[in-house]
C-alpha cells in the first residue's frame, strides 16, 4: 500500500488484531542511545575492526556534509550492538522524507528539514523498515523514540523572488510560491496560513522572534494559540498519530522545543498521550530539546504550563534534555574545571524534588550530543580526552540522578571536533572500506561502560535513589564540598536503608587517598563497604575522633581519573 498525503486518508482506530507494546519500566530507568541513522550503519555486511586505539570515527569534512549511507534497516542488524552496551531505548535521528540540497554545499543527512511527515526517506529506508526495527527492539525489550520536528517545516518553499528574508519587528511577509507541486506533505500543510513567514531569526534570544522566525532557509510553523495556528497543530499530532499507529513507536524527542509556544506544545502533549492510552500504550514518552534554565524548564513539563483560563491546566512535556547539566559536567570530569559550579547546578534544583529522589523523572541527562548550538567550534566529549574521562562521564550519567543518554561513537571513543557540525557527526563504519565498520565490541571505552550500565540495570539505588553530594577531607577530621579541579568528586544514591557510594579522581596525573562522607543513618563504625566497580576489597568505615562528631566516613585510595562505585 502507498504511503498517504493527506490526514484525511488516514484510519486512525488501532489496527485491528494489533497488540500494542508496553514496558512497565520507568523512562528513569531506561539507557538511552542516540544515534543519527545516517551515521549508524549501512545494510553492508561488514567485519568490526578490532582495535585496542581509540577511532576518530570514519569520514573527511567533505565526505560528512553528503549523505554516508547509514540506513533504518542496518540499525536493525546491529541491535546486539546496544542491548549488548547496556541500553535499553533507541532515540533515532528525523526519519522523515527530507528536502533534497541540489547546488549546496550540505544535504539534508540529519534530517531536520522534512517535506513529508506521512513517509520515511527513501535514503534511510521504508515504513516498513521501520516497523521491523520497532519490532526487533520490543522484541528485546528495548523501547524506540523517534526525533520529531512541530517547530519548522523544512525549505518547502519561498519568500518573493526567492530571497532570503529576515525577522523585523514581527511583519509578516508575503509568500512566494511552492518549491515543488507535490510537497509539502499531508497536502493539508500546502496553505500560506500554516506559516508564521516572518523571514529569518537574527536575534535568538528575543521573543517573539524566538517563537515566530524561521530557523535559517526552514520555514517556521504557525503555531499560535488562534484559529490557523491550532489547524496547523492539528495537523501536525494526527501526522504524529500515523506513526504510532503504524510503528508502535514508544516516544518522541521533541526539537527546538523553545520555539514553539507553551500552550502549543501542551497541547500537543495532551493529544499525543490520549492517542497512546487509546491504543493501549502506556508510560509514552515526551521529552523535549529546550535550551534554557529552570524557569523555562517549569513551563513546559509537567502540569506547570500556565494556563488559558482559570479552569484549565495542560500537561506539557514528561522531560527536556538537561542542558544545564551539559554546561557543567564535561569540564568537571576533564579536569577542566573546578566541580563547584556542577554541584551549585544541583543544590539550586533542590527544591524541585531532589532531596526526594524523583527530579530523574524529568531530565534526560548528557555528555555530549550532535548540535552544540551556539558554539562556533564544535567538540565531541571525548575530544582530548583519555579513556577514563569518557568512562567516568557515561558512568556519572548512569549513577546520578536523570535518564541517562549516551550518543552513539562515545562508546568507541570518537573525538571529532572543529568548525561544523559534520565534524561531531561521523560514521560508525567506513566510508573508504565497505568490510569495516567501528562497532568494536571489544574496545575499552564499550566494555567498561557495559559493565556501568548493568550495575545500573541491577541496583534499584541508582535508578530511584536520592542523591547527596559528599564532602572529602585529606585528614580525616576537616571536611568539605570540593572546590579545587583536582580532587575526589563523590556522591551518593540513598533509598531506603541502602546507600550507593560513586567516587571520582578528577586529577589526570594524581592518585589521590581521601576520606569521603557516608551516611552516619545507615552505617556503623567498623563496618565495611564493599566495592562494586574499580577495585577489589572492602573498605572499612571510620567514625571521626574529635568528641561528639558523630560523621562517619571511608578512606578512598584513588589512580588518576579512577572511577568506583560501592555499597
Amino acid at each position: 500500500m502507498t504511503d498517504p498525503t493527506s490526514i484525511a486518508e488516514i484510519d486512525f482506530r488501532p489496527i485491528p488484531g494489533k497488540r500494542y507494546w508496553n514496558s512497565d519500566r520507568e523512562w528513569r530507568e531506561e539507557f538511552i542511545y542516540f544515534l543519527m541513522v545516517d551515521r549508524f550503519h549501512d545494510d553492508n555486511n561488514r567485519s568490526p575492526v578490532f582495535t585496542p586505539d581509540r577511532s576518530a570515527g570514519s569520514g573527511t569534512q567533505e565526505q560528512l556534509k553528503k549523505f554516508c549511507g547509514g540506513t533504518i534497516r542496518g540499525i536493525q542488524e546491529h541491535l546486539d550492538y546496544i542491548q549488548n552496551l547496556g541500553c535499553t531505548a533507541l532515540w533515532l535521528s528525523p526519519i522523515f522524507e527530507n528536502n533534497d540540497a541540489p547546488n549546496r554545499d550540505s544535504d539534508k543527512y540529519h534530517g531536520y528539514s522534512i517535506q513529508n511527515y506521512l513517509s520515511i526517506d527513501p535514503r534511510f529506508g521504508s515504513k516498513q523498515d521501520l516497523i521491523d526495527l520497532v519490532e526487533a527492539a520490543h522484541q528485546r525489550e528495548m523501547r524506540v523514540v523517534l526525533d520529531i520536528v512541530i517547530n519548522h517545516s523544512g525549505d518547502n518553499w519561498s519568500y518573493p523572488g526567492d530571497y532570503p528574508y529576515y525577522y523585523y519587528n514581527d511583519i509578516q511577509f508575503p509568500f512566494g510560491g511552492w518549491r515543488r507541486e507535490d510537497r509539502p506533505i499531508p497536502t493539508e500543510l500546502r496553505n500560506e496560513n500554516c506559516y508564521h513567514r516572518r523571514g529569518q531569526i537574527r536575534n535568538w534570544d528575543s521573543y517573539p522572534e524566538t517563537q515566530h522566525g524561521d530557523f535559517l532557509s526552514l520555514k517556521g510553523f504557525n503555531n499560535e494559540n488562534n484559529p490557523d495556528g491550532l489547524k496547523v497543530l492539528d495537523i501536525l499530532i494526527k501526522a504524529h498519530y500515523y506513526w504510532m499507529r503504524e510503528a508502535d513507536i514508544d516516544g518522541f524527542r521533541m526539537d527546538a522545543v523553545k520555539h514553539v509556544g507553551e500552550l502549543s506544545i501542551s497541547h500537543f502533549c495532551s493529544a499525543i498521550r490520549e492517542y497512546a492510552y487509546s491504543l493501549g500504550k502506556r508510560r509514552f514518552f515526551l521529552f523535549g530539546e529546550l535550551i534554557g534554565n529552570d524557569d523555562a524548564i517549569n513551563r513546559y513539563t509537567g502540569p506547570n504550563t500556565p494556563s488559558t483560563d482559570s479552569q484549565t491546566v495542560y500537561f506539557g512535556l514528561d522531560s527536556v534534555l538537561d542542558f544545564p547539566l551539559y554546561g557543567n559536567l564535561p569540564n568537571a570530569i576533564k579536569n577542566l574545571a573546578a566541580p563547584t559550579y556542577l554541584i551549585n547546578r544541583y543544590e539550586a534544583l533542590r527544591g524541585r524534588a531532589l532531596s526526594r529522589g524523583e527530579l530523574g523523572r524529568y531530565l534526560v541527562t548528557f555528555v555530549d550530543n550532535h548540535d552544540q548550538i551556539g558554539q562556533n567550534y564544535k567538540r565531541r566529549f571525548g575530544a582530548g580526552a583519555f579513556d577514563q574521562q569518557v568512562i567516568a562521564g557515561i558512568g556519572y550519567l548512569l549513577c546520578a540522578i536523570g535518564t541517562p543518554c549516551i550518543y552513539y561513537g562515545t562508546e568507541q571513543g570518537f573525538s571529532g571536533e572543529g568548525n561544523g557540525d559534520e565534524l561531531i557527526r561521523e560514521a560508525l563504519f567506513d566510508l573508504e572500506d565497505d568490510q569495516k565498520s567501528y562497532l568494536n565490541q571489544n574496545c575499552n571505552i564499550y566494555r567498561e561502560i557495559a559493565q556501568i550500565a548493568t550495575l545500573f540495570k541491577n541496583l534499584p539505588a541508582l535508578r530511584f535513589g536520592r542523591m547527596y553530594f559528599r564532602q572529602i577531607s585529606g585528614n580525616g577530621r576537616d571536611f568539605g564540598l570540593p572546590w579545587g579541579r583536582d580532587c575526589t568528586l563523590a556522591f551518593s544514591r540513598m533509598l531506603d536503608d541502602h546507600e550507593i557510594l560513586i567516587a571520582y579522581n578528577t586529577s589526570t596525573t594524581e592518585r589521590r587517598s581521601d576520606f569521603v562522607i557516608v551516611d552516619s543513618s545507615i552505617h556503623h563504625s567498623g563496618d565495611t563497604m564493599k566495592f562494586f566497580y574499580g577495585k577489589g576489597g572492602p573498605v572499612t568505615i571510620q567514625k571521626h575522633t574529635d568528641p561528639g562528631n558523630t560523621a562517619l566516613f571511608v578512606q578512598l585510595d584513588l589512580e588518576p581519573m579512577e572511577f568506583v562505585i560501592l555499597e
